[in-house]
């Protein structure tokens, strides 16, 4: 009997037993959801009295602070229109950076708000991009990157924090990604991206100014910069060099040697020293979830920590002096709760992002799965079973496809997923080959093969569904956003008697004209987006071949596509033109077109109309009902 044979009866089992025990659930709108909150950030005041965050309390995202021994949130910025973004407070005040764009145009600017709300645009100028970098070792300065000079590359600015007199410590005219200033501000580190899991790190010498590849290889090899040790005699930094997953290393600036640290079976996805130097946190993605770990610096012994809540554990923060930690837990079922506490002590929750109207146990944790594809390769994802499962109906499912193309469903909180299973839905948020996390060699599998390998995945997993026993072989449809709803244009174009419908958020219609429109500021990732998808000047006729405006005289089944107007990845004329070739052949089509949003929902009063309209679509044409 094989693996998929094997996990199709364990699934039915496992559903057999939830279906056994269904129960009375409460259904909630889409706007009740809403009603949830969301919290994200951290960053401690230099008192230790409050932790800096960013919540979407109002239904745009504003900065607030948070006091460390409980309390109601305070805003500090009341944006009612474009979302407010917090970055840090300031190392010795009570000043704090945060970062806005216009209408959702990716064109983020940094702001600095003093104590008396009083703010500054540090980055003046029109059609410029910016972010925060980081703060110097001596807090004295600290870094922002800005395409001002020219729109395709970043360069790197050090800004006084007393004056914002600023100064240019790098000019970036290579098109480098940067990854890091040492303590002493002498070396700062770079990423030379070739393809999308192929990239050197460069090692800028400001004293002798001179740049060094230190990773140089054959073959294709990931390799990104971590973090330089306290003393700034070494860098660490994660690769995949003869092996699948990315280990933490040790490159010694002064010999070169390179240390290997830690190597789980797992992608080490990113790790920080604390300020003080003495511990280390490394993120470790395993089985769809960045978990944090910490290491005592020196020893690398793992800290143990007391008094963890249940569930999913991330985004770990310490105080600059090391005497509190700060993190976020969900189990996915529920919005992330900050909590927070003394190193040395059991941790307090600050935060219930669950509306006081939901019952916890009315939503759903996922369940990671795997099952065997079209060509025996295994293909994971997370699966959400919704609890009024029932022996007497079979109920409709939607496979969920996430965007990149290289990106990763991931365990967490998402408003949309938490009500499509409230209302009858299983949803399978699928990592088709392609995703990360899973090693390079699956990572590699959809190179120049997009809308055809992978999604031959997407379409194999119906079985996998269809084998639980619980699932109407003839009521599953698809979703996706950006990349994913390119799937999901793909799928009604070019396997268009696989799914009863599909819902297309901000995704891509025409490869060729997205691929020649990308924004300026991706020029360091182009050649490495066009390595991975194609070349729209040699690549055409695949591209044109693997385009849904160029097949959408095969849609049948009804099709919903959302759009942001102000969107400058996927311009609106990709959806426009869908729309029109899709109503065309005759099929249902909404089509609903956001004004102010840009790639994506920033606003809760548009995720709310949005994704209403989602539920009430699949009722009509995949439930087949007129209400939910």
């Amino acid at each position: 009997m094989n693996f998929r044979r094997l996990f199709a009866i364990a699934l039915a089992a496992s559903l057999a037993s939830a279906c056994d025990a269904s129960r009375s659930v409460q259904q909630y709108t889409v706007a009740d959801f809403y009603e949830n909150d969301q919290f994200l950030g951290t960053s401690f005041s230099p008192d230790n009295s409050k932790i800096l965050v960013t919540s979407n309390l109002t239904g745009v995202y504003n900065a607030y602070v948070i006091p460390i021994e409980g309390g109601e949130p305070h805003a500090l910025t009341a944006s009612t229109d474009d979302a407010v973004f917090a970055i840090a407070y300031f190392p010795n005040d009570e000043r704090i950076l945060y970062s806005q764009d216009r209408g959702g145009n990716e064109l983020n600017h940094v702001f600095v708000q003093n104590p008396d709300g009083s703010v500054q645009d540090l980055t003046p100028g029109d059609n410029l991009k910016a972010s925060f970098s980081g703060w110097a070792h001596d807090d004295r300065s600290f870094f922002v990157q800005t395409n001002e000079r020219d729109p395709r590359f970043f360069d790197l600015y050090e800004y006084d924090v007393e004056t914002y007199e600023r100064s240019m410590l790098f000019e970036n005219i290579e098109g480098l990604t940067f990854g890091g200033v040492s303590p002493d501000k002498r070396y700062i580190a770079f990423v030379q991206p070739y393809t999308t899991s192929d990239a050197d790190i460069l090692l800028h010498d400001r004293e002798t100014n001179t740049t060094t590849n230190i990773t140089e290889h054959t073959g294709s090899v990931a390799n990104a910069p971590a973090d330089f040790t306290p003393d700034g005699s070494a860098l660490l930094y994660v690769s995949d060099q003869n092996q699948e997953f990315a280990a933490l290393y040790r490159y010694d600036i002064a010999t070169g040697d390179k240390t290997p640290i830690l190597a789980p079976n797992w992608d080490i996805a990113g790790a920080s020293y604390t300020k003080s130097g003495d511990y280390l946190r490394v993120s470790v993605n395993e089985e769809a979830r960045i978990l944090t770990q910490v290491y005592h610096a020196e020893s690398l012994e793992p800290v143990e920590l007391r008094g963890l809540p249940d569930g999913l554990v991330r985004a770990m923060q310490f105080s600059p002096d090391d005497s509190y930690i700060a993190f976020y837990a969900t189990n996915g079922s529920t919005p992330d709760d900050l909590w927070a506490g003394p190193l040395d002590e059991a941790p307090t929750r600050l935060t219930d992002g669950l509306s006081a109207a939901m019952d916890r146990d009315d939503l759903v944790a996922p369940e990671h799965v795997w099952f065997t594809s079209y060509d025996g390769v295994e293909v994971p994802g997370l699966l959400y079973k919704p609890h009024q499962l029932s022996r007497s109906a079979k109920a409709p499912a939607l496979v969920m496809v996430h965007g990149g193309p290289g990106g990763q469903a991931m365990v967490g909180y998402r408003a949309l997923t938490q009500a499509l299973v409230n209302h009858g839905y299983v949803v399978f948020d699928i990592n088709n080959r392609g995703s990360s996390g899973y090693g390079k060699s699956f990572y590699k599998m959809d190179d120049q093969q997009h809308g055809e390998a992978d999604l031959g995945d997407v379409v194999a997993s119906k079985q996998m569904l269809i084998e639980t026993g619980y699932v109407d072989p003839d009521r599953i449809g698809i979703i996706g956003g950006s990349y994913g709803g390119y799937m999901v244009l793909a799928a009604l174009t070019l396997q268009p008697d696989e799914f009863a419908v599909g819902v297309d958020l901000f995704g891509i219609s025409n490869w060729i004209r997205t691929l020649t429109s990308i924004p300026p500021w991706w020029e360091s990732f182009r050649e490495a987006l066009y390595e991975e998808m194609g070349d729209p000047a040699t690549d055409s006729l695949r591209l044109h071949r693997i385009s849904p405006l160029f097949n959408a005289d095969k849609i049948r089944a009804p099709l919903m596509v959302l759009q942001g107007a102000n969107d400058p990845r996927v311009l609106q004329v990709e959806s426009d033109e869908i729309v029109e070739a899709a109503r065309a052949q005759g099929v249902p089509v909404e089509y609903v077109i956001f004004p102010d949003e840009g790639h994506g929902f920033m606003k809760k009063e548009n995720e709310i109309e949005g994704y209403t309209k989602v539920i009430e679509f699949l009722d009509r044409h995949l439930k087949g009902s007129e209400s939910s």
